[in-house]
């Protein structure tokens, strides 16, 4: 199963957009620490899907310039934030970031996300009923906790090998929360996400009668082409036959 290059395998120097495999990709600056992606032969009078897409640990938000064209060229507009957490590299030309559930640093991460997903709307026709967030490990976790403070706002959440937080009472708006979808991936070799922790977060979802998607991988603690090529199909699935999915899902949880 192919893995997807890391920062430390790639490094985006250029602060201008240009492009990636035909879609537009334009990266994040020192003034502007969101990265956005176009799809292929953009259309001003169609309202796209928006995939707010979450970076994971010693990362940023160039991240998404790996990610978009693995998930899909057509089908999306996207936007990726910098996580609020600097993480040393060791290294002086790279700029690693992580997303923590520290108090002080969930406040910063809210602004930055929903202001992030405001830029986007400004700079592409976004649907505003179909905005997905999605993210690698710690980006997942904050994915969670940011589609569970947001059910308004968000229509799913996407998980690749990040818990459901624990801290801070996610589900405090449970009642709305039920409404957004969750699309769980796990690896079945991974030691950050084993599963044992993935069933007791399964427990809680459907406890709490969520609706909740999990696909498990054979691979450790990465993202792989395969993870990314089922985000596509998962959230066309809701953009396209939203009830037929809410009812496939439903029938998952019972």
């Amino acid at each position: 199963m192919n893995r997807i290059k890391t920062q430390h395998d790639e490094m985006i120097d250029s602060t201008e957009a240009y492009e990636v495999s035909t879609g537009r990709y334009t990266p994040g600056s020192t003034d502007n620490c969101h990265a956005f992606f176009g799809p292929l032969h953009y259309e001003r009078n169609y309202a796209y899907p928006l995939i707010v897409w979450l970076h994971g640990p010693g990362d940023n938000e160039n991240q998404l310039k790996r990610i978009m064209p693995l998930v899909s060229l057509r089908n999306f507009t996207a936007v990726a934030p910098r996580g609020t957490l600097a993480i040393d590299l060791e290294s002086p030309d790279r700029s690693g970031y992580g997303w923590s559930q520290d108090e002080d640093h969930l406040e910063l991460a809210e602004q930055r996300i929903l202001g992030a997903v405001d830029d986007a709307q400004e700079k592409f026709n976004v649907a505003p009923r179909r905005i997905f967030v999605g993210g690698f490990r710690c980006g997942g976790t904050m994915a969670f906790r940011m589609a569970m403070n947001h059910p308004d706002q968000f229509a799913g959440a996407i998980s690749l090998g990040g818990p459901f937080p624990s801290t801070g009472a996610p589900l405090a708006r449970i009642n709305e929360s039920r409404k957004v979808a969750i699309l769980l991936a796990s690896a079945l070799d991974s030691s950050l996400y084993p599963p044992e922790r993935v069933a007791s977060d399964l427990r809680l979802f459907y406890t709490a009668g969520m609706a909740v998607t999990l696909r498990q991988y054979p691979c450790g603690d990465e993202v792989t082409t395969q993870m990314l090529a089922d985000i596509n199909t998962w959230v066309m699935d809701r953009v396209c036959n939203p009830a037929a999915s809410a009812e496939a899902e439903a029938s998952e949880a019972n």
